[in-house]
């Protein structure tokens, strides 16, 4: 027990002479010097900290220039407004001034808000997170079609309509794909039989017997384009990133077909290497057209063109020197008859504004996406003003014989791969391209000249 007492004696002794006291190592002046310089770092510590809070309010209370700001917008008096002028019972604005700002008739443009508010609950009436009133299907609708009208998202739709810009493009996103969707079936279709015929006969009565159309292009400047794609897409005629549009349209400007993208260093002749107007004529699955002109016969429709195309018997060109009092003649209706692709598209451009200068927007989807929404409107608003047009249509008048064989449309697989080449050569055949207008030439002369029958 004592024992035990004598080991925590001297264990308590041990770890007492191991303590060291301040004062066995400096003085009292030393430990209050050191003291102070640490006080003192501290106290650097602090204010550099404090700076840094302050600095970080000051950012916050003035936020930097760039910075997403809430703009609040009186959305239910921006759709009180537009109903205002242009939708209630007794609208402030004419319909004529309607449809110089819609660039459609009223019917049309509600008729397109009804089949989107259908298509998606985006065009639908709703409510946000905070249970207040959300954008209605015509502000979003209009918000689209001003857009495309007048080729821009600027301070004009966001003071009208009380929007932003974010907001507008989301609009003009969701407009050209529910256009697309609810409508491209219908109006981006290839001719039917009764659209076919009707096209025949509108030409056959201007001299053309056999002519399916009149194609031309456009291009535009791609200002956008990736820096990544611009030397492959740079075009070498113009010098830049280059958009092409490339249509077919009829006398009536419906567009039938469009191509639109980047075409690079190829030009109009080389775009018809692409499978995009004559598909279904290689594959044998396009209408044959049967028509007679100066006694003989053709079993291939053609389109009128300019000196770009390539010679082929799809392709029917204007003689570029006239000799002869024949072959002016046979010019002139040539040329005045292709500018049917030519008005089509100063139509399509008067109407859309986008379609002038689309090339700012930086995806080429988004682009493809534009152009065949403004194509399947440009379509619709032919189709619904049709009335208003001067010329009335009388098949009456119609000379000549011309059929189209739709039953005639191949419906199994396409033909081996030598079969689809042979037809390829026949859409080249120079000769047949030759003889086909010597043949209209004639025609031409016979109906139209000093001595024809009008």
């Amino acid at each position: 027990m004592s024992h035990q007492s004598d080991t925590s004696s001297s264990s308590n002794d041990s770890e007492d002479s191991n303590i060291i006291h301040p004062a066995s190592i400096y003085s009292m002046e030393e430990f209050i010097a050191e003291q102070s310089i640490v006080d003192n770092f501290l106290q650097r510590i602090i204010v550099k900290i404090e700076a840094k809070i302050e600095a970080q309010k000051a950012s916050t209370s003035h936020p930097r220039s760039g910075e997403r700001k809430y703009v609040k917008r009186n959305r239910e008096e921006g759709h009180r407004r537009l109903m205002e002028d242009y939708f209630s019972k007794d609208p402030i604005y004419s319909d004529k001034q309607f449809r110089a700002r819609y660039r459609m008739r009223r019917p049309l443009f509600l008729r397109i808000v009804h089949a989107l508010g259908e298509w998606s609950p985006y065009f639908t009436s709703r409510r946000d997170a905070i249970n207040r009133q959300g954008l209605s299907p015509l502000q979003k609708c209009t918000i689209a079609i001003r857009a495309l009208a007048c080729g821009t998202l600027g301070d004009a739709i966001d003071e009208y309509v009380d929007t932003g810009i974010s907001t507008a493009l989301e609009c003009l996103d969701w407009f050209v794909e529910g256009v697309i969707d609810n409508f491209g079936e219908e109006y981006l279709r290839s001719p039917t039989s009764e659209d076919m015929q009707h096209i025949l006969q509108m030409n056959e009565a201007r001299g053309f017997p056999g002519m399916l159309g009149s194609i031309g292009c456009m291009h535009w400047e791609w200002k956008n384009c990736p820096v990544i794609w611009r030397r492959h897409l740079t075009h070498t005629d113009h010098g830049a990133t280059t958009m092409i549009l490339e249509a077919v349209a009829s006398n009536d400007s419906w567009i039938w077909h469009a191509f639109f993208g980047a075409i690079g260093s190829n030009n109009e002749i080389t775009i018809l290497g692409q499978p995009q107007l004559f598909t279904e004529l290689l594959k044998g699955q396009a209408a044959h057209v049967q028509f007679s002109v100066n006694r003989r016969q053709y079993n291939t429709g053609y389109y009128l063109a300019d000196g770009i195309y390539p010679e082929g018997n799809v392709f029917v060109k204007t003689v570029t020197l006239p000799q002869s009092e024949k072959d002016r003649l046979f010019a002139r209706h040539q040329e005045g008859a292709r500018k049917d692709v030519q008005e089509a598209f100063g139509l399509l451009q008067s109407r859309f504004a986008i379609v002038r200068g689309p090339t700012r927007f930086f995806q080429q989807e988004t682009l493809v996406k534009i152009m065949q929404a403004c194509i399947i409107l440009h379509n619709m608003t032919v189709e619904d003003e049709k009335d208003m047009g001067s010329s009335c249509f009388d098949s009456d008048e119609i000379l000549g014989t011309l059929a189209v064989l739709l039953s005639d449309i191949n419906t199994v697989p396409a033909d081996c791969y030598a079969e689809v080449v042979r037809r390829n050569a026949s859409v080249c055949a120079q000769p047949t391209h030759a003889q086909l207008r010597r043949d209209l030439m004639e025609h031409i002369w016979q109906r139209f000249g000093p001595f024809g029958n009008k």
